[in-house]
């Protein structure tokens, strides 16, 4: 059945699972939500000139020519993706790790579009659902993808290796996230590091952060590339400011970037390294890393008409929220507000990782400090820091009471919805 649907996915390379945007040979489909049942929606769809429908085994659903009947829907549709990448000729870039994916993928693919047609995964679009939908996005004319890798739980990033088969690997960092579902940080080293071990397996080549020594450790008899602060690094840089903006030195050039924090800084030597691998020139690697804006309250600047805010509400773990917090303090004026979410997903770790954040605010001394939601209500007591239930309750105080001539740093989980605040501030 997968070379069947593969030669009707070839008609037109399209592939959707919303019934709502189909056109004409694509392949839809049909996915159960908690929400909506794709299935309830395939005869329609079949009707309409999709090239086939996918559906789970629906007895009540007629016999259609283009209706194809599966066991499960998500499993086709990733061995469909499997299936399309083994039939392509070009090299896929594999990235994982705990912070910085999302940003890394993003100006690496910046940069090698400056040189080659390349796809790379919508927003962060990376798990068992997107990777395959990232792949069947890969038209004959492209020449290079770029695919991010998510993981929630052991076994993950070997699952998405499997399916995308990527010839090159990158692990941004590995930090303290989604601890819950890894069962603790040695969890968490453990199924990164699976990227690694599919590379070294399948004789690919991984671009290593050598300023990084769990990394280096990892990666020891596996072929790289490095990049760092080192000399010793293939590729290497400084950092020359990051107040607010970072900027860095590469090669005698200087690059000002649109990136708030000083974390940021492997991300632009990454993608610096793999265009460099890949021979884009650099003046095309300067414009690309120059010209690059972040979006979706990505440690974006957003100047109100009351207050500078670092917006970074996208979301949080221990690891990130350390580098925010530490950041701001260096680029933020003395009077400053810190706006903190509860980081979620953190499992039996959670009330001691927020008393950790919580000591780290009082250790750089932030004297205004607004707490969002029950992790850090929990530990707040003793502390002279306003606390708020959730994202609501804090609109209310920041519309009767407002803020104005103020750097504000706005860091938390995505599920806390800090990002409502912005109209407020």
């Amino acid at each position: 059945m997968i070379e069947q649907l593969y030669k009707l996915y070839k008609k037109a390379h399209t592939i959707t699972t919303d019934s709502r945007v189909i056109s004409k040979d694509c392949v839809f489909v049909a996915l159960k939500g908690e929400h909506f049942d794709g299935n309830d929606f395939a005869l329609q769809v079949a009707e309409d000139g999709v090239a086939a429908a996918v559906i789970a085994d629906r007895k009540d659903l007629p016999r259609h020519e283009r209706l194809f009947v599966v066991d499960d829907s998500l499993k086709t549709l990733q061995e469909l993706a499997r299936h399309h990448r083994e039939c392509l000729g070009l090299p896929i870039i594999g990235i994982t790790g705990t912070n910085g994916k999302t940003t890394t993928k993003e100006l690496i693919s910046a940069v090698l579009s400056k040189k080659y047609d390349v796809v790379f995964t919508q927003g962060n679009f990376n798990n068992q659902l997107g990777v395959p939908l990232t792949l069947l996005r890969i038209k004959p004319e492209t020449e290079m993808a770029v695919v991010e890798m998510g993981a929630n739980h052991p076994g993950d990033i070997n699952e998405l290796t499997a399916i995308g088969k990527p010839d090159y690997g990158i692990i941004t960092n590995i930090g303290r996230a989604h601890l819950e579902g890894f069962g603790g940080f040695e969890g968490v080293v453990k199924t990164k590091n699976e990227m690694y071990q599919y590379i070294a397996s399948h004789n690919g080549t991984l671009f290593v952060n050598n300023d990084n020594e769990l990394l280096m450790n990892l990666a020891e008899d596996i072929n790289k590339v490095t990049y760092g602060t080192s000399a010793d690094a293939d590729i290497h840089g400084k950092m020359l400011s990051a107040n607010p903006y970072l900027s860095v030195e590469w090669n005698g050039y200087k690059i000002d970037t649109q990136l708030v924090g000083d974390y940021n800084f492997e991300n632009v030597m990454t993608a610096i390294c793999v265009g460099a691998y890949f021979k884009v020139p650099a003046n095309d690697i300067i414009a690309a890393l120059s010209s690059y804006c972040p979006t979706n309250n990505r440690s974006q600047v957003i100047k109100t008409a009351k207050n500078r805010v670092v917006m970074d509400a996208y979301n949080a773990n221990p690891t990130s929220m350390s580098y925010a917090i530490r950041n701001f303090r260096n680029i933020c004026k003395d009077d400053n507000l810190l706006i903190i979410g509860d980081m979620r997903e953190l499992g039996d770790e959670s009330e001691q990782e927020h008393k950790t954040i919580i000591e780290l605010i009082k250790q750089l001394n932030f004297q205004k400090v607004f707490l969002v939601g029950s992790e850090f209500q929990k530990v707040s007591d003793g502390t002279k820091f306003q606390t708020f239930t959730d994202v609501d309750s804090l609109i209310r105080h920041l519309d009767q009471h407002p803020v104005a001539d103020k750097d504000i740093l706005v860091k938390g989980s995505n599920g806390i919805h800090l990002n409502k605040i912005i109209d407020s501030l």
